[in-house]
């Protein structure tokens, strides 16, 4: 019987250590969620931050006389090839549109940050933008001018913008953050996202782009 004892203490010490490494783990990975704004709280004349049910942050601040919202959604549907880590990098302010007009790049129909399917009206994809990019609306009749739309096309050449809202209650780019590590997701379903903060030369040519397109749709009203 004396064998088992060095084996009995061998396995209670392996599992102390198991459940001190899963409590740093939880700790590290609850902070790094929590701080994934900070790098980017400089880009701001002060702000808010609270934190959401995922973990991580929702952000509010002010730049150049507007108020900007930032979120990170987390979505691990296992439909997904990848896990995937969405900001939401807004200006909700009100914009003299008479309809929504949403451009999504390679919509699913599952994307958690959005009402994109639920647009009654799908459009045609004009020639200036990706194949790649569905639009729909909910009132095809009050979209803003296919001239707007042209002006800003190139915000999609870059491959991690997955979106683009512009309605009567403010405007929205949605950008891909972060994917989960393919390796470890295929082998040990780890979905670990969010430990590198945000960093602020990601976030600032968003915020920059929103306050340029939102006065060109104040331009459009002026000469209504």
């Amino acid at each position: 019987m004396s064998p088992l004892i060095p084996l009995g203490l061998t396995l209670a010490v392996l599992g102390l250590w198991l459940a001190l490494r899963l409590v740093r783990e939880t700790r590290a990975r609850t902070a790094a969620r929590a701080a994934f704004f900070d790098a980017v709280k400089p880009l701001f004349d002060g702000g808010e931050t609270q934190l959401q049910p995922t973990g991580f942050p929702r952000m509010t601040g002010r730049r150049g006389g507007l108020s900007f919202d930032l979120q990170a959604i987390p979505d691990t549907l296992t439909f997904r090839k990848l896990p995937a880590l969405w900001v939401l990098v807004s200006l909700p302010e009100p914009m003299p549109l008479g309809a929504t007009l949403d451009l999504m790049a390679r919509p699913s129909g599952n994307e958690p940050f959005t009402r994109f399917a639920s647009l009654p009206q799908s459009l045609p994809t004009p020639p200036h933008l990706p194949r790649e990019i569905a639009i729909r609306t909910d009132d095809a009749a009050r979209v803003p001018l296919a001239r707007l739309i042209a002006d800003h096309a190139d915000l999609f050449r870059d491959p991690r913008v997955k979106e683009l809202v512009l309605s009567p209650r403010g405007l929205r780019i949605v950008i891909l953050a972060e994917e989960a590590d393919r390796g470890r997701y295929l082998i040990f379903r780890e979905a670990e996202m969010g430990r590198t903060p945000l960093p602020p030369s990601r976030l600032e040519p968003l915020l920059d782009r929103l306050a340029v397109l939102r006065q060109d749709v104040l331009a459009l009203k002026d000469h209504a």
